[in-house]
């Protein structure tokens, strides 16, 4: 700045002076003469700094819009994509032909109008734009220049008239699939918690909304992540998120502690082949090039609205959103017939439910999204778009039947396109009907049979029947396909559970992929639903938790404990109900549970009053809204395969009750443990844990879990049960 300055003083110094000299003509006796050499290379400099400075004022104190000057330009779009770009700017120059109106989009297209998290308008593939800047700024002043005249909307507006798609009669069709996926069982959207890590795809997203006592971001998996958010975060209709959120929560990359000693990567990169060869086939190229193409939102009448529309625009995109939905909602008022306005007006009130965190205003964003496809001629880009989004808004209110609804609507419309084959799959997946999820992943494959998201879903759903040999190859080729989508940590969770099951070593090369791809925190703590930067080691001890109190009282009262246990076996009574989450290779494992995500079991703290009444004094465990207080009786001849819990917020605690003196004992991580009859054993299940029961009587545990220590008390009313 100080240079600046610098620069004008002396610049400016000689200007008086020769502008006198030149105003009086000359010498002091006021006879004219002629210009002199060093007076003209004053006039010189004067000028070229004049210019200098004109130039820095204009860009340093923004006296000029640009935004606004190259939105003028909209009118001379020759192309059709809605606004001026080069390639408009090669048609007026005449290097290059009209475009002519677009082809219903094709099925390779289907990334073209996969929405962002936010908006189109955010995706509109910036760096493309970037590369072709100073190309652009040429073009644009050789075409201003040379056809001042031009006036390409004028001569054949309609050579550029952006696609458009007449909506047939649907009422008759919604209504019937709204009738065909109703429960009459079911008033309302049941909303689906998992408790383990289980083989079931509705169990392995919890549905998040706008409730009071969420946190303003939402809690990610670790497989991005969207993956998996533990809500919107996992938009698998897009990348299965995924969408990709934001909670004070992030993906858990912990760092392992140094406790902690994960498998080793050795060979493991070069042995296992991830993504496409680096020799695309034309047809590779083809579809990419597509993919860069950008949607076309505007038909012909939003076109003549198109700076009204921009300016709009411009406000929701610098974040004034009461101020774009009230310019969007004069807008629809003025014209109601046009749909990019009413889509405007749906995003923004999209956003100002994010930012009030209202479920009643995101409500009617789905609305305006639906209104959307009902007007007339709206470009086909923007009948995409609209139902993703409103298929995805429904999902993050936990309206899945009716998100379902709207991605049925989605493939009749474009039956071609198998990406939305492939969200509709997962709407069925996230309704727990894997039958018809597995049907449509069968016609997907018929029809593009090296779709990678497809094999990896149908590979899931395989697993999920316990067909664990078959379920193998699809999972695999469709990780190592690297199709958007698949770069998902459950995905990589359940290849290496399916391998470890088939006692194949390979396993542990996918586990340290995803690992390095920060789909899990180690190689040994697998869990999807995390929060980033809490103490990670496999066993802990009483002091290290700060739960002394609860150990204390278990291990005191444990033989309290026992005999109500020991009065409850009765297996007439049916109170232990069979481990049913896919987790034994054999044996018999049963399960009598008196607290699940936070939630009391009343009838069955009757069996054992004196064990409930004494938990009631520790919130740390009762309170635990991710874990479960039960007891575990479990019988010779069960082996438990290892596997991980879904989250590290907690840690669990075993109280020996029946131990046999030999045959039974756990690992986590790669440390055995044995249980002792009144003794507590605390671990993190996050890791990887197996157990044996290879005695010659039944052994009989009480199982407690607990926040995690690190939690905050915020944390521990907001995130989600689980």
């Amino acid at each position: 700045m100080a240079s600046r300055k610098s620069s004008r003083a002396t610049g400016g110094s000689p200007s008086p002076g020769s502008k006198r000299e030149t105003k009086h003509g000359g010498g002091k006796n006021g006879k004219k003469e002629g210009l002199s050499g060093s007076s003209f290379f004053t006039w010189f400099m004067v000028i070229a700094l004049l210019g200098v400075w004109t130039s820095v004022a204009v860009v340093w104190f923004e006296l000029v819009d640009y935004e606004e000057v190259l939105g003028k330009l909209g009118i001379y779009d020759a192309d059709g994509d809605g606004d001026f770009d080069v390639e408009d700017a090669k048609v007026l120059l005449g290097l290059k032909e009209r475009s002519v109106p677009a082809q219903p989009a094709s099925p390779e297209s289907e990334e073209t109008v996969q929405p962002a998290e936010k908006s189109y308008v955010e995706s509109e593939h910036k760096a493309a734009d970037i590369e072709l800047e100073e190309e652009i700024q040429s073009v644009l002043h050789e075409a201003l220049h040379s056809h001042p005249d031009a006036d390409p909307m004028v001569e054949d507006i309609g050579a550029v008239e952006s696609e458009s798609y007449e909506i047939p009669a649907l009422d008759d069709y919604v209504a019937d699939l709204e009738e065909r996926v109703s429960d009459p069982d079911t008033p309302g959207d049941s909303e689906i918690m998992p408790e383990d890590a289980v083989e079931h795809y509705a169990e392995d997203r919890v549905h998040e909304d706008y409730s009071e006592d969420q946190e303003p971001k939402h809690e990610k998996q670790t497989e991005t992540q969207d993956t998996e958010e533990i809500n919107e975060d996992f938009d698998i209709a897009k990348d299965l998120s995924g969408i990709e959120s934001k909670q004070t929560e992030n993906d858990v990359a912990i760092e392992p502690e140094e406790s902690e000693k994960p498998v080793k990567a050795e060979d493991y990169a070069d042995d296992v082949q991830v993504g496409k060869s680096e020799k695309e086939t034309e047809q590779d190229k083809t579809e990419k090039a597509k993919k860069k193409k950008k949607p076309k939102l505007l038909n012909k009448f939003d076109k003549t609205i198109k700076a009204e529309l921009d300016a709009a625009e411009k406000l929701r995109k610098k974040g004034k959103v009461e101020e774009a939905l009230r310019a969007f909602e004069a807008l629809v008022n003025q014209y109601p017939q046009s749909p990019r306005a009413r889509y405007g007006k749906a995003q923004s009130e999209d956003d100002l439910a994010e930012k009030m965190r209202s479920n009643e205003m995101l409500q009617q964003a789905i609305n305006t999204y639906d209104e959307v496809v009902s007007l007339p001629n709206v470009p086909s880009d923007l009948i995409k778009l609209s139902l993703k989004r409103e298929a995805d808004r429904q999902q993050f209110l936990g309206r899945m039947r009716g998100s379902l609804v709207t991605l049925q609507k989605l493939v009749q419309l474009f039956p071609s396109e198998t990406s939305f084959k492939n969200d509709l799959g997962v709407g069925y997946l996230l309704i727990g009907d894997n039958s018809n999820a597995k049907k449509v992943y069968e016609e997907v494959l018929s029809l593009a049979p090296n779709d990678g998201f497809a094999k990896v879903h149908y590979g899931f759903i395989l697993k999920a029947e316990n067909k664990i040999a078959e379920s193998i190859p699809y999972l695999q080729e469709g990780l190592e396909s690297g199709d958007p989508g698949t770069d998902d940590g459950r995905f990589y969770f359940h290849l290496g559970d399916a391998l470890q099951r088939m006692g194949d070593k390979e396993a542990y090369k996918w586990y340290e992929l995803g690992y390095q791809r920060g789909h899990f925190a180690s190689v040994w703590q697998r869990s999807l639903y995390n929060v980033k930067g809490l103490k990670a080691q496999p066993w802990w001890t009483a002091r290290e938790t700060g739960y002394t109190e609860l150990v204390k009282s278990l291990e005191k009262n444990w033989k309290l404990i026992r005999d109500e246990g020991l009065a409850v076996m009765d297996k007439k009574r049916s109170l232990f109900l069979p481990e049913d989450e896919n987790l034994r290779e054999k044996g018999d494992w049963s399960q009598f549970t008196l607290w699940q995500q936070g939630r009391k079991n009343e009838n069955a703290c009757k069996s054992v009053p004196k064990t409930c009444a004494l938990l009631e004094r520790f919130p740390e465990a009762t309170g635990c809204r991710r874990g479960q207080i039960k007891y575990s009786i479990m019988h010779p001849g069960t082996h438990v395969w290892p596997h991980t819990g879904p989250t590290n917020c907690r840690l669990r605690m075993h109280l020996g009750l029946v131990i046999p003196k030999e045959g039974c004992r756990i690992r986590c991580a790669q440390e055995n443990r044995d249980w002792e009859e009144g003794k507590v054993l605390i671990f993190d299940d996050s890791f990887e844990h197996e157990v044996w029961q290879d005695a010659e009587s039944y052994r009989l545990i009480f199982i407690v879990d607990v926040w995690h220590p690190e939690l905050t008390a915020q944390q521990r009313r907001t995130l989600p049960a689980i």
